[in-house]
């Protein structure tokens, strides 16, 4: 979405629909991680994102062309919800990526959904 001369970033991770019953679910060993990449450098001030068991959760970015060169910019212990989704909000420093890097480091069980992934920020028009 454009406005005021600059693109409205959001994604949609694990589906092509706001569906929260579709999701990724990890293959059992942790850490997991998934990266989610843009079309061209962006600036990211907030991070959504909703789970199911996952205990420790970090997010890293990229400004590189290429996946390469993450660095940290949270990591946090989420609280453990039974029986819902966890829903947490990172209101970030505006920062420049072109990727970010989800990185679950432990869960309360043996396995964790995302079901949900939102990034809000701007990116110049060309």
């Amino acid at each position: 979405m454009v406005m005021n001369g600059k693109l409205q970033v959001r994604v949609l991770s694990c589906s092509l629909h706001s569906s929260s019953e579709t999701f990724w679910t990890t293959t059992g060993m942790f850490p997991q991680e998934f990266i989610i990449g843009f079309p061209k450098c962006v600036k990211i001030s907030k991070v959504a994102i909703q789970t199911y068991l996952v205990r420790t959760l970090r997010i890293e970015r990229s400004s590189s062309e290429d996946p390469v060169d993450f660095e940290e910019c949270i990591e946090k212990d989420l609280e453990h919800t039974e029986g819902q989704l966890q829903k947490e909000e990172f209101p970030l420093p505006e920062f420049q990526a072109t990727y970010l890097r989800f990185i679950i480091k432990s869960a309360f069980d043996h396995f964790v959904s995302v079901h949900r992934v939102i990034a809000e920020g701007t990116a110049e028009n060309p």
